[in-house]
């Protein structure tokens, strides 16, 4: 073990200091170096190839159960502790589930609307009923949260907005989209959960100067909302191989380079006019230079 140390160190520490330090004589170590590979060394090389690929077949969520397990389906005759150093020395662990973001806090003594909805997700008309929630994305640096509003009429995405930070100003930056982007008439309904954020009286002010409805989902039934939690699934779900990912602090930029990594993806779900907005209407540059191709999601 000292000797592949000094091997794998050879670059940054003399060899003379190596083996004054571990205990090594100079002449033991060279003559080391001249012996052929061993018939073990020679199968952990092979095995650790092997290891690699189940590892990278398993979209990189296998740990070492699940690989040994594989590796003996195979007819591979390992143990589970060699398993566990080949994976330790090639820096392979299984992808850690996240761990759950709470989004929705009910406990605020805000006024709470009926389901005006009812979970009628088939509207007759194109503006009569927006859908609204709020999810999270994991990056490096954080969690960022995204908030969307949708037609159920046709399953698009009308208004979206991501930050740092779960407040009102993420829910009003994407129900301020919606509006100016599609100019609803008076009488839609908006559904959203009980949440603080859609329950402010700054939100509420904002539905009630448009002559909007408010519904809210009831307490806890995560169906009352099935056609934003279903997009969410599907962008969940096309997204998955994007892990890891950076976001620059809360600028716009950095909230677009998530959002071109995480979100287009999945964007065929968008409304055209987020595509081809009007003049009027300023738009994250992300989303004026690429042009998303549309199809229904839901």
């Amino acid at each position: 073990m000292k000797l592949e140390l000094m091997d794998a160190q050879k670059a940054r520490f003399p060899v003379r200091f190596m083996c004054q330090q571990l205990g090594v004589s100079r002449s033991g170590y060279y003559a080391w170096q001249g012996r052929p590979e061993s018939a073990r060394q020679a199968s952990d090389r092979v095995l650790a190839e092997v290891v690699l690929q189940v590892h990278h077949d398993s979209r990189r969520t296998y740990g070492s159960p699940r690989v040994h397990a594989e590796l003996r389906a195979r007819g591979q005759r390992v143990s589970r502790k060699r398993v566990v150093r080949l994976m330790r020395e090639q820096g392979l662990a299984a992808r850690r589930r996240r761990r759950y973001v709470a989004t929705t806090d009910s406990r605020h003594r805000q006024p709470v609307a009926p389901n005006v909805l009812a979970r009628d997700f088939s509207p007759a008309h194109p503006n009569s009923t927006w859908a609204t929630d709020i999810t999270y994305v994991g990056t490096r640096e954080g969690w960022l949260y995204l908030a969307v509003v949708s037609k159920p009429f046709s399953r698009k995405v009308v208004g979206w907005s991501m930050s740092e930070t779960i407040d009102r100003h993420l829910v009003l930056a994407a129900l301020d989209m919606a509006l100016k982007g599609r100019q609803p008439p008076r009488g839609l309904v908006h559904h959203s959960d009980r949440g603080s954020q859609y329950a402010s009286e700054e939100y509420q002010q904002a539905l009630a100067a448009r002559g909007i409805e408010c519904s809210m989902s009831r307490k806890g039934n995560a169906l009352d909302n099935a056609v934003v939690e279903s997009f969410f699934k599907h962008l969940e779900a096309r997204t998955r191989l994007h892990h890891g990912l950076h976001h620059a602090s809360a600028s716009t930029t950095g909230a677009l380079r998530v959002h071109r990594g995480l979100l287009q993806p999945a964007a065929a779900a968008l409304d055209p006019g987020l595509c081809q907005p009007p003049s009027s209407l300023p738009q994250p540059p992300a989303l004026n230079r690429a042009p998303i191709s549309l199809m229904r999601t839901c």
